[in-house]
């Protein structure tokens, strides 16, 4: 497929944690995004994203790797790293702070859960309920007081402005993304975002120099992925992910969520449910065209 408003080659990416072995959701996702850049003469990479260094283990990166390969699929070497990378999410979060669009929350999880117990704010695409603004306008002296006391903190993105500064810079057009259904004669049709339903998302953790959506962002960026695969889990994250790239003078991609697979019970496969690993199903003697079979099949019921 080519797109005239993309002068880059078609390239692709699968990009796991490693806090777990991969399971017929991730073989989905990986098969996917390869055989999409086979078809149509492309690129695939595989990142590693081990942000969160206190759950990555490298016997998880050794068993992503070998599960891959055993699958049939390649990659393009060498493998990025985001622990690598910290210094440029640590740069790019110095952008948003010099444009007032980030601010530091010491918030902890249990007062978060007590305000919005009084006061009810809703909840977030994920079911989490949004940030209640604890800590939002604190002066800026507290703040360097509770700094100096070593207060961990987040910083979360001032939704409202970052708003303002997207339809400056989009000079009045809708925020939208493109969603492609894979198909090489189906254009992109163009989706209007709402990251407003994610409220003041958190932009930086307390435990390490980015999230999951700076760290994303960037990445795909850095690494010109012009497709990005992945599941329906991430769609509502689009609407977020599009508003930082808006923000930040980044191109912007096609997007492509496939179908996820699920258990009996109707669950998306997941490692923190310990659904059945593809490690787990090599040692009971699978092949990789029984996972392909077993995929096409749970496909069909997903």
């Amino acid at each position: 497929m080519s797109d005239p408003n993309l002068n880059a080659p078609f390239i692709t990416r699968f990009a796991p944690s490693p806090n777990g072995d991969l399971h017929l959701g991730h073989a989905l996702s990986a098969m996917t995004g390869f055989e999409l850049a086979a078809r149509n003469g492309g690129r695939f990479l595989l990142r590693i994203e081990d942000i969160d260094t206190q759950r990555t283990r490298e016997e998880h990166v050794t068993h992503i790797f070998d599960d891959l390969r055993w699958l049939g699929l390649t990659w393009e070497e060498p493998v990025l790293r985001q622990s690598a990378r910290f210094d440029a999410y640590r740069a790019a979060t110095a952008t948003l702070l010099k444009q007032g669009l980030l601010y530091p929350c010491f918030a902890t999880r249990g007062e978060v859960d007590a305000a919005v117990a009084i006061d009810p704010t809703g909840t977030d695409p994920d079911g989490a309920p949004l940030y209640p603004g604890l800590y939002k306008d604190l002066a800026p002296h507290e703040i360097e007081r509770r700094r100096a006391n070593g207060e961990p903190f987040c910083l979360r993105l001032d939704m409202d402005q970052a708003l303002k500064v997207a339809q400056t810079l989009l000079r009045g057009a809708p925020l939208t993304f493109r969603e492609w259904n894979g198909e090489s004669a189906s254009p992109p049709v163009h989706v209007v975002a709402d990251p407003s339903r994610w409220g003041d998302a958190i932009i930086v953790r307390k435990d390490t120099p980015t999230s999951y959506h700076l760290a994303v962002v960037l990445d795909d960026a850095m690494q010109s992925v012009s497709h990005i695969v992945r599941g329906r889990d991430l769609y509502a994250a689009t609407d977020l992910h599009r508003l930082l790239q808006v923000l930040f003078g980044l191109p912007e991609p096609i997007y492509h969520h496939h179908r996820l697979l699920l258990d009996p019970a109707g669950q998306k496969l997941s490692k923190s449910l310990r659904h059945t690993s593809l490690r787990a199903l090599r040692a009971t003697g699978a092949t990789p065209a029984a996972i392909r079979a077993t995929i096409r099949n749970a496909q069909a019921r997903a």
